[in-house]
């Protein structure tokens, strides 16, 4: 259990962090910080609150329109950012298009975190997720075992999900790994690919998993289809709690993370989703996948979609 955790952003998926951290008491107090109107964040706050006493959970809960309620948190876990949903014609707009808006937001969520509590481990979840998270390490430049992006695990988990699915088995018994960018780039890597440890070939065809990671690629967008406005939030804050859970407890877990590359798979210095172990100390270790070529091939392009969005985060700061 830590002393305090701060989750910023007071939408769905904040409000599911919040909710969760409270019922898993996975920290003495929780904040939850959002500037809307009226105080959207402490109205969150105080029906959660109301209800620790059925769920016999002493954690204190505060929200607030200002950023010193996250003062003194240990992490930090980002959500600000507007979300993906359906314009009037149909289309939804891609993570990259939000990122004009969300740049703003995320300069605003750097300053609150720099002077309120610099020294937090940072879990961010707002898209462009790989962008943000780089605005976020050129805002604040922390050490980059602090500051990881929560997309892999989702993307894994939907893989694992659709494979558990079409293979009428368990979601345990499914490994899967999703690596690369959080868009229509990322890369479901079939070579590890298991079912209670034998190959994914044995159980589904190569037509369908070539379905299924299709699908995979496309989850969020299939998600905001279905909702119609706003877009995936449980999933989310879940994958960022396994993430949270695995710092928390020093668990050194192995999961997919957008983390800050240097040198490995060829990368420096680009935010990009590889395996990592996570622990006490934040991104511990980053590990390097012995891809096939035809993977190989498929990451490369993802990183090369990854740092063409980055190189816009770039222009955009001068």
């Amino acid at each position: 259990m830590l002393n305090k955790i701060a989750v910023i952003g007071g939408g769905n998926i904040g409000g599911v962090l919040v909710q969760e951290i409270v019922k898993r008491r996975l920290a003495r107090e929780v904040a939850l910080v959002d500037v809307k109107e009226p105080d959207l964040a402490k109205g969150k706050c105080l029906d959660i609150a109301e209800g620790t006493p059925v769920i016999h959970s002493d954690i204190r809960v505060r929200g607030s329109k200002q950023y010193d309620v996250i003062e003194g948190a240990e992490l930090v876990i980002n959500t600000a950012g507007v979300p993906r949903t359906v314009r009037p014609d149909g289309t939804i707009p891609s993570r990259e298009e939000l990122l004009t808006t969300n740049l703003k937001i995320t300069d605003f969520v750097s300053n609150g975190i720099k002077k309120f509590c610099p020294g937090a481990t940072v879990i961010s979840i707002a898209n462009p997720l790989d962008a943000i998270v780089y605005r976020l390490f050129m805002n604040l430049n922390p050490p980059r075992e602090k500051l990881v992006g929560m997309a892999g695990v989702l993307d894994s988990s939907r893989y694992r999900y659709f494979v558990a699915e079409e293979a009428g088995v368990s979601v345990e018994n499914v490994e899967a790994l999703v690596l690369g960018g959080h868009g229509d780039s990322m890369v479901p890597v079939r070579s590890c690919c298991r079912i209670a440890g034998m190959p994914v070939e044995k159980f589904i065809s190569p037509e369908k998993l070539e379905a299924i990671e299709n699908r995979t690629r496309k989850a969020g967008g299939e998600v905001v289809n279905l909702l119609g406005t706003g877009s995936a939030f449980v999933s989310p804050a879940w994958s960022a709690l396994e993430m949270a859970e695995a710092i928390i407890f020093d668990k050194k877990k192995i999961m997919a993370a957008s983390a800050l590359l240097k040198g490995e798979y060829g990368v420096d210095g680009l935010f990009i989703g590889v395996p990592v172990v996570l622990g006490r100390n934040g991104v511990e270790k980053v590990i390097e996948v012995d891809l096939t070529d035809s993977e190989k091939e498929r990451f490369n392009k993802s990183v090369e979609a990854v740092r063409k969005t980055a190189n816009e985060v770039i222009e955009r700061t001068k």
